[in-house]
């Protein structure tokens, strides 16, 4: 049997009745997915404040297998990377095991302890994630930085991607 890419969900953390992206710091996994083509779906707007001085903010979300079948060797991708020149976004695999409940930061701007991130921009520089049971899910940090004096920029904002194989 294949695993559809509609099989394979990104949800937010913050516990389970979390529907706020800004509150995606880590914890359970949450019951809201994260839409595609959502604007704002994961990170907030860039206040002027913000874009002037230069920020960087941390959220995380989950990977979650809903097919029926393992998903081996999942791997995680920037598939369209931010339009605006002075957003940048890397990712990094959360430290808790898979099906796990990830560490919680203080707020969006405290980096999560032990996780390593890196530009993942194309299937062919994909982050690794390794094998995800039916039903069960694997933590994601993704950390946006705005470059200081940065532009204005409707519509920011990237597009991940996830896959993996299938058995026989």
């Amino acid at each position: 049997m294949v695993i559809l890419a509609t099989d394979i969900d990104f949800h937010l953390s913050g516990g389970a009745a979390n529907a706020d992206p800004d509150a995606s710091l880590g914890g359970a996994i949450s019951n809201t997915q994260i839409v595609g083509g959502g604007l704002h779906n994961l990170f907030d707007i860039v206040a002027g404040s913000e874009s002037s001085a230069g920020d960087v903010e941390y959220r995380c979300f989950y990977v979650r297998n809903n097919a029926a079948q393992t998903l081996f060797n999942a791997y995680v991708y920037v598939n369209v990377e931010s339009p605006s020149v002075g957003s940048d976004e890397l990712i990094g695999l959360g430290t808790s095991a898979v099906n796990g409940v990830e560490q919680t930061v203080g707020d969006e701007q405290t980096a999560p302890a032990g996780v390593t991130f890196a530009q993942a921009n194309g299937q062919g520089n994909s982050l690794a994630i390794g094998d995800i049971p039916a039903g069960e899910h694997k933590a994601i940090w993704i950390r946006r930085d705005i470059s200081a004096g940065a532009s204005a920029y409707n519509n920011d904002g990237p597009t991940l991607t996830a896959g993996g194989d299938t058995g026989a």
